[in-house]
Parts: C-alpha cells; sequence; structure tokens
C-alpha cells in the first residue's frame, strides 16, 4: 500500500497576531494547530532553566525569529481544495512543503544505529534486535523514541561508562533521573541485582518499564517511581529504606549540588555516587558541593564539554 502524502502549511504571523489568527483557523475548520514562537521558545527554557545547563545551538538557531502556525493537509486535490477552504480570509503569507506519512513515523529512525559504549555495552534500538551482538559485549535494548535517554549523548555514555566500572554482580542501584531508564537497565543486564528509579516526569515510569521489558528485566528486579526526590520528603525516606551500592544521577549541575547533601543517606557503606550531565564550566560547583556534604572525589571523565564524576561518602 502505498504511503499517503501530506502538505505541510505554515502560515506566517506577528507575535501579538497568534492569538486571532488560531481562533480564525479554527473557525475555517482546521484541526491540529502547531505554533512555534520563538518568544514562548525563550520563556520556556527561562522558566525551566533549573533542568539543563546547555541548548542546543542548532534548535535556539533554528527557533530564531520564528512566528508561524503548521497545520497539514493531504498532498492531492481533495486537499488542495481543503486548504483553500480553511485559508478563506486569512491574508497572512504561507508556505507549503511536501511530508510523507513515513516521513512522520519511521524517517527518524535512520539515525539510530546500534553503538558500541565503554568496553563491554552494545546500546541497540528495538528495531535492530535481530542485528549480530559483537562478540564479548553486553546488549541493551531500547526504543530511542520514548523519552530522553538514547545513549548518543556524551553524558550518557559518560555515565554508561561509569555503571560498567562500578556495577557489580549481585549490587544495588538507585537511579535518580532515570528517563528511559538506559543507566538502570544496563546496569541490570551487566549483573546487578535489583535497581530503582525514579524521574520527576510520570510519563518516564511507562517508559522506563517498557524499555526494561525488551531486556527481559520484570518488575520483580526493577521499580520505577515518579517524584522529586529534592522536593518529596516521603519519596525520599522511602528510597532511604535500603541502601544502594551505585547511586546514579545524569541530570544537570543545579539539581546534583542540592542532592549531594541528602545523597549519603542511599548510599551503602563503600558505595558510589556517579553524576553526569554536568557541563564543564560547572564542574567545580558540583565537586565543591560534593566535597562540602562530605563526599570524595574518586574519578573524573570529560567528553565533548560534558564532565561526570564518581565520589564516595568519607566515613571516620
Amino acid at each position: 500500500m502505498e504511503d499517503i502524502k501530506w502538505l505541510e502549511v505554515a502560515v506566517e504571523a506577528a507575535p501579538q497576531e497568534l492569538d486571532d489568527l488560531s481562533a480564525r483557523l479554527t473557525m475555517n475548520g482546521v484541526t491540529g494547530l502547531v505554533i512555534e514562537d520563538e518568544g514562548d521558545f525563550r520563556q520556556f527554557l527561562e522558566q525551566n532553566r533549573q533542568y539543563w545547563d546547555y541548548v542546543d545551538e542548532e534548535l535556539e538557531a533554528r527557533m530564531k525569529g520564528v512566528c508561524r502556525i503548521k497545520f497539514y493537509v493531504p498532498d492531492d486535490a481533495d486537499g488542495r481544495k481543503q486548504l483553500q477552504t480553511w485559508l478563506d480570509g486569512i491574508g497572512n503569507p504561507y508556505t507549503t512543503a511536501p511530508l510523507g506519512e513515513n516521513d512522520w513515523a519511521h524517517s527518524w529512525q535512520k539515525y539510530y544505529k546500534p553503538m558500541e559504549v565503554g568496553r563491554r555495552l552494545y546500546i541497540v534500538p528495538e528495531w535492530e534486535r535481530g542485528a549480530p551482538v559483537p562478540a564479548g559485549k553486553t546488549a541493551v535494548y531500547l526504543n530511542p523514541g520514548l523519552t530522553f535517554g538514547t545513549g548518543s549523548h556524551a553524558s550518557t555514555q559518560l555515565c554508561l561508562g561509569g555503571v560498567e566500572q562500578y556495577v557489580t554482580p549481585g549490587c544495588q542501584v538507585l537511579d535518580l533521573g532515570c528517563g528511559s531508564g538506559i543507566l538502570s537497565i544496563a546496569a541490570l543486564c551487566l549483573g546487578a541485582a535489583e535497581a530503582m528509579a525514579v524521574d520527576i516526569d510520570p510519563k518516564a515510569v511507562d517508559v522506563a518499564y517498557e524499555n526494561a521489558a525488551m531486556n527481559g528485566i520484570g518488575k520483580d528486579r526493577y521499580q520505577v517511581l515518579a517524584g522529586d526526590v529534592l522536593s518529596d520528603r516521603g519519596l525520599a525516606e522511602e528510597l532511604a529504606r535500603r541502601q544502594y551500592q551505585v547511586v546514579l544521577a545524569n541530570i544537570v549541575a543545579d539539581v546534583i549540588i542540592p542532592l549531594s547533601a541528602q545523597v549519603h543517606r542511599f548510599l551503602a557503606p563503600g558505595g558510589v555516587f556517579l553524576c553526569s550531565g554536568i557541563i564543564d564550566t560547572r564542574a567545580h560547583e558540583v565537586a565543591a558541593a560534593l566535597e562540602k556534604n562530605g563526599l570524595a572525589l574518586i574519578n573524573r571523565w570529560e567528553q565533548k564539554g560534558w564532565v561526570a564524576l564518581a565520589a564516595q561518602v568519607l566515613r571516620n
């Protein structure tokens, strides 16, 4: 069956026109509007700055000066007739670009191929499950389209290298800010007995469980919770009922710094706190916070401007 072809329609607008233009297009019958506005993008970044230290320059460039509304119609005679009806009375300039149904659903998959990480790990997208796994490598299967954490980002690769080094057979692992679950799932694939994972995004719970299931890992070994360990005292108390040989936090400096004040509650004697997602210009701040809160640095890795640190609690 031949793929349906679509037209992506982009209607240009000034920021102050967006609400009125959206209302008029909706009245004309347009459904599925997508609003792209640099002002909203900048406001979103500013209001959520605690969740990242770095925004991709290519994304910033792509949003520069953007203010438009997008929608889609079938790329055929009926679709073009529908487009004229939807644009009736709309004087704003617009552009159209052909887009195949396959472009939405599957084209991004070509950018994700199996990749070797560290000495032992081999990250495999679910649609490449049949691909041979190199000798001596441990496969970790996941769906890269579900949420953050595909293994391709430098901070994740640094943390995976630390997982390889510090996870030992039978150990307990805590993954704070788990996203797709890639770190804790990799730990389980490498021999950890059990893992607990937490993320502030409730959607991460189902995503991490789905990725775990792809690797034959069930809820008897893997538990995922939604919540913020920094603000939810009940969640922190629940996590602290057990102690973990490895605690993972691939987040950002502004979260790792306050987290360093309570991570000792989760660590077993001799356990390792492995933190990543730290842009290199802030690594000294994180290291200082770890030291202030009674943790000694035992390792540091750097890749493409990102830093990962490993630390242990100083004990008398």
